[in-house]
């Protein structure tokens, strides 16, 4: 006999509701993953998955793509109900909460590192698209300072299309804290400018290096930049770029740098 449906008065969906309007993680330290994609992203990535909430019409569905984890409890919800839930344009009737992993800075500056630093990244859509590249390109983590958007906010979840589940990540952190743990460990801090004199493509991210992306209406915050080596993404016809864009350039270059034979550095 299937199991009753939640009410939407349930402590559980309160609790979901609250995060996903505080845009952060329950109180239980669970993120709000919505949709088909996140929950095959989580399971992959091998995170605990305590609950899933899936709409009546879709828990055959999502059944199926539990494979019958044990330690996983599907909670059943009206369609109305769900719909109320859900934030995306096309619901899919599955939203699953996610335990994410727990990192520490020493874990972003580990091996090579080659860090993104979200600096008043304040746009969820920007920032997930951010994480995203920093997986695709070899990056070893991503630090949000204070002032920047809770990674774990639904939409950046959505935005990183899963790369949050396994990209290491430190959030909340004041700038000084990360400048002494990057100087520590002899990282040098790179921070793109549309009036940098020193262009990307000569600028050697070969190092252990830390790329700073600041916030979409003031930029970099000016104690940090007076750390940072100020570098030039070339451009034609305007003179900034989306942040989400600019980090995806930076990442890029460091990793095409990263992958020269011996001898073909720059100079």
């Amino acid at each position: 006999m299937p199991a009753p449906l939640l009410s939407e008065s349930t402590p559980l969906l309160k609790e979901l509701r609250r995060a996903a309007s505080r845009g952060s993680l329950t109180s239980g330290g669970l993120a709000v993953a919505e949709g088909f994609h996140l929950l095959e992203e989580a399971l992959r990535s091998r995170c605990d998955i305590p609950v899933v909430i899936a709409a009546e019409s879709a828990g055959a569905v999502v059944s199926k793509h539990l494979r019958g984890l044990k330690h996983t409890r599907v909670a059943a919800v009206s369609d109305k109900t769900f719909a109320s839930l859900a934030a995306t344009e096309s619901p899919q009737g599955v939203i699953a909460l996610v335990k994410p992993p727990s990192w520490t800075l020493e874990h972003l500056v580990r091996g090579k590192p080659l860090v993104v630093v979200l600096d008043g990244v304040q746009d969820p859509g920007n920032a997930g698209a951010i994480l995203r590249a920093a997986e695709a390109f070899g990056a070893t983590g991503a630090a949000f300072l204070k002032r920047s958007v809770n990674p774990y906010n639904p939409k950046c979840l959505r935005a990183s299309a899963g790369s949050l589940f396994r990209l290491p990540i430190v959030a909340g952190l004041e700038h000084a804290l990360l400048s002494a743990a990057l100087k520590q460990k002899e990282v040098t801090l790179f921070a793109a400018l549309p009036r940098a004199s020193r262009a990307l493509a000569e600028s050697d991210l070969k190092r252990p290096c830390a790329i700073v992306i600041g916030s979409e209406g003031h930029g970099i915050t000016p104690a940090l930049a007076k750390s940072a080596t100020p570098v030039r993404i070339p451009t034609c016809g305007v003179e900034s770029l989306n942040a989400a864009v600019a980090a995806g350039v930076l990442l890029y270059e460091a990793q095409r740098q990263r992958q020269e034979k011996p001898g073909a550095g720059v100079p």
